[in-house]
Order: structure tokens, then C-alpha cells, then sequence
């Protein structure tokens, strides 16, 4: 049985890794998924997918940081669907320097990204979400907001930071009907890892007692279950999605 039939989800970041694989699961499921990415030919890309796939998708250009671009992406989803049931606010970015190098640019320009783009796309859709009296609302944090890591002091707040933000609105939303709940990856196999060294990989397996890094899809699943109705009970929580890796 499919999960999340006739559902609408808004998806950031959904035009590569976690987030691309995250629109194609929301639509097997059988939810209406709204791509949103900074390019848009790859959002059409993912959406176009979708749809031969015979599933029902919309693809927009938005950027996280401009309140303009998030809110015609809403009015587009208004239109074209009458609701909005999940927000993954998957979209991130990462400018890793040592704390005594960093600079204020590289800290500012995180911060703007992965922390005050979730309050805005957040900000964007809750009205919505209360007008109906329900709606879930999904953060991608990391194992790094959880522990840190070296050389991401910019990245680690921001992930930290939306940890925060999910049990303030579980608290706040919960009696409207809306729940808040993060994700924490660990490693996954995403673009940005087939740029590094094998054996860097391979040691970067090697802490996992799983003895693998995570599939896109594996995280996808995790997203996907939380909409549901399966998770009706869970509001606040952050969910490790790591392999074991922090164990």
C-alpha cells in the first residue's frame, strides 16, 4: 500500500542526492511533489522523471535565501493543488574551513543557507499548514548537529540549529495538528563523495559498523515514513540515520 497518496510535499535541494531521491520515494508513495531547487534544469529534470514514471510533479527555481522565490513556489502549489502537507527542508550547502581560517563570508553565507533558508521556507508554509489543521514538517540536520566535526563550525551550528527549531514548533504546532521532526545522516553516497580519494572512502567506511555508506534512497525511506500517517505520533524527535557510525 502506498503511504502518502494524495499528499502534497514540498521538497528543497530535490534536484540531486538526498533530495532528488527523496522526490522520486514522496512520488512512488503517491504524493504530489513539488521539485524545488536553485537550478531549475535540474528540478524540471527530476520532475520530468516523475511524471513519465506516472507520478505528478511541478518543478521550481527557488532559492532558500530569497522570501520572493519561496513564496511563487508556494502560490504555485496553491494553485495548482489546494494544499501542502510536508515541507523537507532538505536544501544545504557546506563552506568547510578550520575555525581560525574561517572566514565571515564562508560562516555567513552556511548560516543563510542550511539555517535562516529553513525559516523561510518554513515561515512560508505554516499558515497553510494551520488553516488545516495538520501538515509535517521535515529538517535535514546531520550526525555533525549532533557531535560536530572538525573543520565545519559553520555547518555544525546550522545543523545543530535545526534540530532546535523542529522541537520549538513540535512544542508550539503540535496541538495544531502539525508535527516537526529532523533527520540525522550520516555518510551517504552522494556526488560530493565520487570527488574524493578511494582510499579516503574506505576509511570513511570503516567507521561504520554497517561497513557501508548509506544509500540516498535509505534516507529517502526515513523522510518518507515520517509523512506518513504510520508516524502520527512522532513530533519532536531526531532520528540518526548513520549506520551506527556514532556508537
Amino acid at each position: 500500500m502506498r503511504r502518502l497518496i494524495d499528499k502534497v510535499a514540498i521538497i528543497t535541494g530535490a534536484g540531486s542526492g538526498i533530495g532528488e531521491a527523496t522526490a522520486f520515494k514522496f512520488a512512488r508513495e503517491g504524493a504530489k511533489v513539488a521539485v524545488c531547487d536553485i537550478k531549475l534544469d535540474t528540478a524540471e529534470r527530476v520532475a520530468t522523471e516523475i511524471r513519465d514514471g506516472g507520478g505528478t510533479a511541478m518543478a521550481f527555481e527557488i532559492d532558500v535565501t530569497n522570501k520572493a522565490s519561496i513564496a511563487r513556489m508556494v502560490e504555485g502549489v496553491m494553485a495548482a493543488w489546494g494544499r501542502i502537507d510536508t515541507l523537507v527542508n532538505n536544501a544545504g550547502i557546506v563552506q568547510d574551513a578550520q575555525f581560525k581560517k574561517m572566514t565571515d563570508e564562508q560562516f555567513d553565507r552556511v548560516i543563510d543557507v542550511n539555517l535562516k533558508g529553513v525559516y523561510n521556507c518554513t515561515k512560508a508554509v505554516v499558515e497553510v499548514m494551520l488553516d488545516q489543521n495538520s501538515g509535517c514538517i521535515l529538517n535535514a540536520s546531520s550526525i555533525v548537529g549532533i557531535h560536530g566535526n572538525f573543520g565545519q563550525t559553520n555547518y555544525a551550528a546550522t545543523k545543530f540549529g535545526v534540530i532546535g527549531m523542529v522541537k520549538t514548533w513540535a512544542r508550539e504546532l503540535g496541538r495544531k495538528g502539525i508535527r516537526a521532526n529532523a533527520i540525522c545522516p550520516g555518510f551517504v553516497e552522494t556526488p560530493i563523495l565520487r570527488t574524493m580519494p578511494e582510499k579516503v572512502v574506505k576509511m570513511i567506511e570503516d567507521r561504520v559498523p554497517l561497513g557501508r555508506l548509506a544509500k540516498p534512497e535509505e534516507i529517502a525511506n526515513t523522510y518518507a515514513w515520517l509523512a506518513s500517517d504510520e508516524a502520527s505520533y512522532i513530533n519532536g524527535a531526531v532520528i540518526e540515520v548513520s549506520g551506527g557510525v556514532t556508537i
